[in-house]
């Protein structure tokens, strides 16, 4: 039997520098170091990155890396990936309704099963599972900014340095540290409205850093809610307003530095999300208009969402002298609950059961999953004609996937006899040790050659647990078991102090895992694999007021896993390939002292290049959920208002383009319209206040940048439409104090 969860299916002329305008979605750890020489806010500094696991000039990194800092997205007032997604080149959010329920793709890579293709980190820790059982696919981790310094998005397979799953990219949230030398405190808070809501939304956030002892020990303790009103009325149970939802963020780090060249960081961090219903609005699927007008949707029963993440790590640095050494270590837990109408799935199936009409049907999900995680590394010191980093990599995970479907008269009562109509449990494992490693040999001053090679091997078991009065007592096995080989080679040229090009050709996978020990079923599908082909340039121009970050690429994606049946019994397999090219570009710009324009943009070219009928795809079909262009715009003015206070005005113009939710061809795609929205944000502030002013999505546009399909269980046509709102118009206030 296919799990239930099927069913639930981001020179010097000026005047030509000024057409570029920028704002760089650059790259890693966004650490600025201004050019003292001159007014910082007339040039731009360097940014340091940690994409490669070592501490590089990001315009000297042969790959693409994009960054948005926490201050960034404060502005922003984002709280979850999807609202700035558009604000980073190649980065597409297919929303499922609420924070951290959504599918991720780079570069035109998204999943197309339940397994990710883009992995999450924060810090040196992955999140989210590798299975093909642990809801990867379509569970992403959505932290409130005031937890976080930044959030890296490394571009293209990084199967080398980061495995499993980052065979389109890597999300990496990177924390700040404990201050060994000096105290300090912030308290904030913030109000706003969503059109469409009859309450207000509120937020705030606290946190401190402390040493314990000078320069030895230090503390720091962050903590964030923010409730965010609903704007959906339900026309079926009269429901107003039911799609509210809160999160709530907390770390506490403890920095102990034993010596100068030994260091240790021990974490916990604390993220959940609660929604009161997903954000869905009933569609007509005739029209593709709403069905009962906007912001209404039609459920029977209340769809909750509620995730919690647990992250506890240790990490340790040490300073051998000839090389640096990294030891970290991870416990992860994910606990999630959702419910789902399924009456326009299931409730077809009345008359063909006995019963003289459809009947009302919900489903029940909850998945728990726990991670743990060891990572030894050792990294050759900078500056020798070599240099080196090798590595060694282990994980166990074990999760549960429960899911229950009731049978109920329109009463709500349940039907004697077919209640529940089924029961499916789906425990699993996956283990899976690597060793890596990369060697960079300089053949001259300007030109080099970096090189890595990454073994994998997992291990996985799985069974399916069925009961119900349709489905019968089902107790199958299975396991399987691969070894997986990656690698990357990235030349770079210096073609002079400012402007380096480079290539470079990575391999990455999604793992495989196992299906039913049944007759005619093949016991495990194979990881599914790609291998990228990217150029690019990158230059700092007209006395560092100008950076230009530019590359172009082609992704060639085999072994695509994809769903198939024998005789009702529903398996993955592998069938099809796939190939993703496009380019992408960022800028920024400073053409007087305090103002910061900006312009990026992706074209991205992703369709199968081959027929693919497990998933009812043909040669030439558009991968879903992925615009063939998508850019924004930026400006940032920063200016002094005496006494101390500066003030600052900002805007973004993002723009994404239309895209299909599924395959061209395959049933029951539809076609996405593409959409432009307006955000505008001014502050104030001096050394310890900030007053914020925000609004998002200014002019109010409707559009709907998912729609989840419903099949019908009897005719395998649409049973119902859900769309997933682009978010209203917000508009609010803040402030932030710090000392």
């Amino acid at each position: 039997m296919t799990p239930i969860s099927a069913i639930r299916p981001a020179t010097r002329t000026r005047l030509g520098q000024a057409i570029l305008l920028a704002l760089i979605a650059g790259a890693a750890h966004a650490e600025d170091v201004p050019d003292n020489s001159k007014d910082p806010s007339a040039t731009l500094g360097t940014i340091i990155v940690t994409s490669e696991k070592r501490s590089e000039d990001v315009m000297n990194v042969p790959m693409s890396v994009g960054v948005i800092d926490a201050d960034q997205l404060q502005n922003l007032h984002a709280t979850q990936l999807a609202d700035y997604a558009a604000y980073i080149p190649g980065l597409t959010i297919s929303d499922g309704g609420a924070p951290g329920s959504a599918s991720i793709g780079i570069r035109g890579i998204s999943p197309l099963t339940a397994t990710s293709t883009v992995a999450t980190y924060i810090d040196e820790t992955p999140i989210g599972s590798s299975s093909m059982y642990g809801d990867g696919g379509t569970a992403i981790l959505d932290l409130l900014s005031n937890t976080f310094q930044s959030v890296e998005v490394l571009r293209g397979p990084q199967g080398t340095l980061y495995g499993a799953s980052a065979m389109g990219g890597v999300i990496r949230y990177v924390t700040r540290a404990p201050d060994l030398a000096a105290s300090s405190w912030n308290v904030g808070a913030n109000m706003f409205s969503v059109a469409g809501a009859g309450d207000l939304g509120v937020g705030g956030h606290a946190g401190f850093s402390a040493p314990l002892v000078a320069d030895k020990l230090a503390l720091s303790v962050d903590f964030a809610r923010q409730n965010t009103p609903g704007y959906i009325d339900n026309v079926q149970t009269g429901t107003k307003e039911q799609n509210g939802f809160w999160q709530r963020a907390s770390r506490v780090a403890l920095l102990w530095k034993a010596s100068d060249d030994l260091s240790v960081t021990i974490s916990a961090m604390d993220s959940k999300v609660d929604a009161d219903s997903f954000s869905y609005v009933a569609i007509d699927p005739a029209t593709l208009k709403p069905l009962y007008g906007k912001n209404k949707d039609d459920n029977y029963f209340a769809e909750p969402y509620e995730k919690a993440y647990g992250v506890y790590t240790a990490t340790v640095n040490w300073n051998l002298g000839w090389a640096d050494f990294v030891s970290a270590t991870s416990y992860s837990r994910t606990d999630a609950h959702t419910n789902d109408d399924a009456s326009s799935v299931y409730g077809p199936l009345g008359p063909l059961i006995g019963l003289p009409g459809p009947f009302l049907s919900e489903v029940f999900y909850h998945l728990r999953l726990y991670k743990t995680t060891q990572e030894f590394r050792l990294t050759s010191k900078e500056g020798d004609r070599i240099e080196w980093l090798v590595g060694a990599f282990g994980t166990r995970e074990n999760s549960t996937q429960d899911q229950s479907l009731t049978a109920q008269f329109d009463d709500y009562s349940f039907i004697p006899g077919l209640n529940p109509l089924a029961q499916v449990g789906l425990p699993s494992t996956y283990k899976e040790y690597a060793a890596y490693g990369d060697l960079t040999y300089k053949f001259t001053g300007s030109f080099d050659v970096t090189a890595g090679v990454r073994w994998a091997r997992n291990e996985q078991t799985f069974t399916e647990l069925t009961s119900g009065a349709v489905t019968g007592t089902v107790d199958q096995p299975g396991s399987s078991a691969e070894s997986v080989f990656t690698y990357s080679v990235s030349p770079r040229f210096h073609l002079n102090a400012n402007t380096m090009i480079y290539a470079r050709v990575a391999t990455g996978y999604q793992p495989g895992g196992p299906n039913l020990a049944l007759p005619g079923v093949p016991t495990q599908v194979d990881s599914s694999k790609l291998t990228s082909y990217e150029g690019g340039i990158k230059a700092t121009l007209d006395d560092r007021r100008l950076t230009l970050d530019a590359a172009v690429y082609d992704v060639e994606w085999e072994k695509i896993q994809v769903p198939a049946s024998i005789n009702g019994v529903g398996y993955f397999t592998n069938g099809g390939t796939a190939r993703s090219r496009g380019l992408e570009f960022s800028a920024l710009y400073t053409p007087v002292a305090g103002l910061r324009l900006g312009l990026n943009g992706a074209y991205t070219d992703a369709v199968l290049t081959e027929d693919v009928p497990g998933i009812g795809g043909l040669d030439g079909d558009r991968l879903p959920n992925i615009p063939k262009w998508s850019t924004s715009a930026t400006a940032d003015y920063n200016f002094p208002l005496g006494n101390g206070w500066t003030g600052r005005l900002g805007g973004g113009l993002r723009y994404v383009g239309a895209s299909t939710s599924g395959l061209t061809h395959a049933p029951n795609s539809l076609p996405q319209d593409s959409y432009t929205a307006l955000d505008l944000n001014a502050d104030v502030s001096n050394d310890r206040w900030t007053v914020r002013l925000f609004a998002k999505n200014v002019t109010d546009k409707r559009v709907y940048t998912n729609y989840i399909v419903r099949t019908n269980a009897v005719t395998g046509g649409i049973g119902a439409i859900s769309g997933v709102p682009l978010a209203p118009r917000t508009i609010g206030v803040g402030f932030d104090l710090k000392y």
